[in-house]
């Protein structure tokens, strides 16, 4: 899997003049990758995911997936390849865990069909790599933001994509629970899953992810994490002065962002 974009833009605005809210914006992405976009609020993160799923269209420049232009790919072709999980809303619904992450394999069910048991075996299987198989009975209503947020993803992942994308996977979570979906971006490399994800979360970038993208209110930045996610960008894109410490934990360096005061208004 490559997905790479080349000089893209958007603007909500079509006008020639109007203001871009990004601009000449251009990333790569290998198989088993894990990508991670940060800047501060408004700076076009959900959107710039929004435009790579073809839900927006770029303003200029274009979008390519394995070598191929994204807008000549159908529906179909794209999101065999691509799933997606949006900021978490909890669902008041009476699903089960279980039935909500078998309908993620509803690409591989007839609109007139019923499931078959590969798809029930594959629901749960997925829910066992996860470690949320004691979840399976419950009604997701009854479930804890980070319990929903695993089944949510658990759904993404059942369809057996090359890409997954999650808009603030963590937000909102404990401690706990964003541990819980962040060591799942480990899994998903060990099976050669490629992953984009939106933070609020400098550190989580730098713990997780392999390439940066950094949105905000000068040129976009990509590159290598431990480029891009440093000391002079934080304070360029976020106005905040901060430090990057490193500590050893059971023998593995875990790097960490300690933001100490606000450079500007």
């Amino acid at each position: 899997m490559k997905l790479r974009t080349e000089n893209v833009s958007f603007s909500y605005d079509k006008n020639e003049k109007a203001d871009l809210l990004f601009d000449k914006v251009n990333i790569s992405l290998e198989s088993g990758q894990i990508m991670a976009i940060l800047g501060p609020n408004g700076s076009g993160k959900t959107t710039f995911l929004r435009c790579l799923m073809g839900m927006l269209k770029w303003t200029g420049g274009k979008s390519f997936f394995d070598e191929r232009d994204t807008n000549t790919l159908s529906f179909k072709e794209f999101w065999e390849k691509v799933s997606y999980v949006p900021q978490q809303r909890m669902a008041a619904t009476g699903y089960t865990a279980f039935e909500n992450v078998l309908l993620g394999r509803s690409g591989q069910v007839s609109f007139f069909g019923v499931p078959k048991k590969t798809d029930l075996e594959a629901a749960e299987n997925i829910m066992e790599e996860l470690g949320i198989s004691a979840l399976k009975n419950r009604t997701c209503s009854s479930l804890s933001g980070g319990e929903f947020q695993m089944v949510l993803i658990a759904k993404a992942l059942v369809s057996n994509p090359k890409l997954l994308i999650l808009d603030e996977p963590e937000s909102g979570l404990d401690f706990r629970n964003q541990l819980i979906v962040l060591n799942t971006f480990d899994k998903l490399k060990k099976k050669g899953i490629s992953c984009i994800f939106n933070t609020h979360y400098p550190k989580h970038a730098l713990q997780k992810a392999d390439c940066s993208l950094l949105l905000g209110g000068r040129l976009p930045v990509f590159g290598r994490t431990g480029d891009v996610v440093n000391e002079e960008n934080i304070e360029n894109f976020f106005g905040v002065k901060a430090i990057i410490n490193e500590m050893q934990v059971d023998g593995e360096v875990i790097k960490n962002i300690v933001p100490i005061y606000v450079t500007r208004k």
